[in-house]
């Protein structure tokens, strides 16, 4: 079993992400970002150590924990309870977000910089993803230009990138925690860009191969930070529209990939399809540049360090001071819990099972599709890559019906414990869309050739299987980020990294299998062994809140966060107590004042009267 220190402790987001986990309602993920945690906290950020405590409100935007059915990206959010000192430290020293509204606070900027900074984040992410999959319309290229005969190991660089990605989610995620979201985007975007020219240079395919690891291995910090910036700048009422504005640009990104990239293969040869993603990733280095720092934990950890300096008095905190862990330590949880979790949870069993193959099979399709379309039509490498519109519209319909889902969903009944609707209510969608993608895959398998079927057949039933796909990938995100709570980064994490090697796998296999068996029969293989997986959905669907019982990390969590809750009543009763002291001090206060004023009074008025007196006397004296 696990190591007890790593899953008995609330959890800060781990790690990966990939672009197609994204979360529309916020789901990612983000089962650690809203857990309403309603804690009076000081407006001290205009006041200074001698005022009184007043009104102490926390903002909500300052506090991202967990919502057990709005879940948003797992990688991106804070811990979901404060170390145990934090609820003995003075609560008028505590720095929050100014009330009612704070320039630092991301939730509370002007919603034109809110848009940019998703189309910033989103246009970041799109050349991330398409870097993945733009290789692929390249590759008879390199098979010429560096005279490899086997097209297996020119298909390596995208083996070795999404393995890149994958790996560099574990490693860059916890860097946010530490030097907040900005920094490090800007660090590692422009390590990634410069280490795309080396790949234009290159004068062996060796060095492509291995460079794109590296490249990838710092490109990830926009798979496993990007969905948490949106969410950290969004609310419950607007994260929806946000998330699926964001996620339109990197979940096309695999299909936009072999569609830009094989033209310009085809008129400006395989060295420009590195130089334009260079050019591409430069321009979103510039624009993440002009994108402030969003990440809560950060800007409130800065925000009392400058008060404790500016006032000289070390009793300012944040709630996230307590959350300080040690790279080393943070690396260890991020690199080991996610496996620990994915090998003794029966749950992830069959999650990361399901979703690490339809993921694989949806990469396959990039060295699928080229066989079919450019090997036996005999079409183009630029025409070639408009055979991926079907899929590309699949997953925009899947995106754009995101209200249709949300209603579905939310029509469930509510758990009576939380008052929102259970995870299962997210199976509902994932069934849908594991029915979906086997549909897609098996009629594009028999109509693919031969080539007297009409193209515009097979292409169109990529339409379900990229719908299906996006939403067994958002929704099955959904499902254990609104069951694992705390634990959901980790869960996602070892979720993501085994989903990404069977991606990075796979199409290895592609081209030996496609010719050996035939297009039509390796397509129908795959296609059955989807059929094959279409339970694991729906008996979660059906069983799900039965298995979740049983799953000791969801009954430790479950306990752990009964406690924080008893731990943040009993500081709540505190603080009350301390505020009705404080009242009652200051009514005592109040009527002394009242006595000593009418004290003073009545000693006026004597004094008055009896200078009244004298006066009247000293007439009398006169007019004897």
């Amino acid at each position: 079993m696990a190591d007890s220190t790593d899953l008995d402790g609330a959890e800060k987001p781990s790690a990966t992400s990939q672009e197609t986990t994204t979360n529309h309602k916020g789901a990612a993920h983000q089962q650690q970002h809203d857990h309403e945690r309603t804690t009076d906290t000081s407006s001290l950020s205009e006041k200074g150590p001698s005022s009184p405590p007043s009104r102490h409100t926390r903002s909500r935007a300052s506090s991202h924990a967990t919502d057990d059915s709005d879940p948003l990206e797992p990688l991106e959010i804070a811990l979901s309870a404060t170390g145990t000192s934090a609820w003995s430290r003075p609560p008028e020293f505590e720095v929050s977000f100014d009330a009612p509204s704070d320039p630092l606070n991301a939730r509370e900027w002007p919603l034109w910089y809110r848009m940019w900074a998703i189309a910033a984040v989103s246009y970041s992410t799109w050349v991330v993803v398409l870097y993945s999959t733009s290789y692929t319309a390249a590759i008879p290229g390199l098979m010429v230009a560096f005279d490899e005969p086997q097209q297996s190991v020119a298909t390596l660089g995208v083996t070795t990138y999404l393995l890149g990605l994958a790996v560099g989610s574990l490693i860059v995620a916890p860097m946010s925690e530490l030097f907040g979201r900005r920094p490090v985007y800007l660090l590692c975007l422009t390590v990634s860009t410069l280490l795309v020219l080396p790949c234009a240079l290159a004068t062996g395919l060796a060095e492509i191969v291995v460079v794109r690891f590296f490249g990838a291995l710092f490109a990830s910090v926009m798979v496993c930070n990007g969905a948490g910036t949106i969410a950290d700048i969004s609310t419950d009422d607007d994260r929806a529209m946000y998330m699926s504005l964001w996620s339109i640009a990197p979940l096309n990104g695999p299909v936009t990939g072999p569609l830009i990239g094989g033209f310009v293969y085809q008129y400006l040869g395989w060295r420009w399809d590195n130089w334009l993603v260079l050019i591409l990733s430069g321009v979103a280095v510039l624009l993440m540049a002009t994108v402030k720092e969003s990440y809560a934990p950060a800007i409130l950890k800065a925000k009392a360090a400058r008060r404790r300096k500016e006032e000289d008095d070390e009793r300012y905190w944040c709630e996230y001071d307590d959350a300080k862990r040690s790279t080393l330590e943070l690396m260890r949880v991020n690199l080991s819990r996610p496996f620990v979790l994915s090998v003794t949870e029966p749950i992830l069993w069959f999650f990361n099972i399901w979703i690490s193959v339809i993921y694989g099979i949806l990469y396959l399709c990039f060295v699928a599709y080229p066989i079919v379309f450019e090997d036996k039509r005999g079409w183009g490498p630029g025409t070639t890559g408009l055979s991926f519109l079907g899929i590309g519209i699949g997953t925009l319909i899947a995106i754009f019906m995101e209200p249709v889902w949300r209603r579905i969903i939310n029509s469930h009944a509510k758990d009576p414990s939380t008052n929102r609707v259970p995870p299962e209510a997210s199976a509902s969608i994932m069934s849908l869309g594991a029915i979906l993608t086997p549909i897609g895959q098996l009629i594009f398998s028999w109509t693919c050739l031969p080539t007297s079927i009409h193209y515009a057949i097979p292409i169109a039933f990529g339409i379900p299987f990229g719908m299906g796909n996006t939403l067994c990938f958002i929704y099955g995100t959904n499902y254990l980020a609104g069951a694992y709570g705390t634990f959901a980064a980790s869960a996602l994490a070892g979720n993501a990294v085994i989903r990404s090697m069977f991606g990075a796998t796979l199409p290895l296999a592609g081209p030996s299998m496609y010719t050996k068996l035939t297009p039509q029969w390796a397509g129908t293989l795959l296609g059955l062994l989807e059929v094959v997986l279409i339970p694991i959905p729906i008996v979660f669907y059906k069983y799900g809140n039965r298995i979740r019982a049983r799953s000791p990390v969801i009954k430790r969590m479950t306990e752990a966060q009964a406690h924080q809750d008893r731990k943040r009543a009993k500081f709540m009763e505190k603080l009350e107590r301390q505020k009705r002291q404080q009242q009652q001090l200051q009514q005592q206060e109040d009527e002394k004042v009242e006595v000593v004023d009418a004290s003073n009074s009545s000693v006026a008025y004597g004094e008055e009267v009896k200078g009244a007196g004298d006066a009247e006397s000293k007439d009398l004296e006169k007019g004897v």
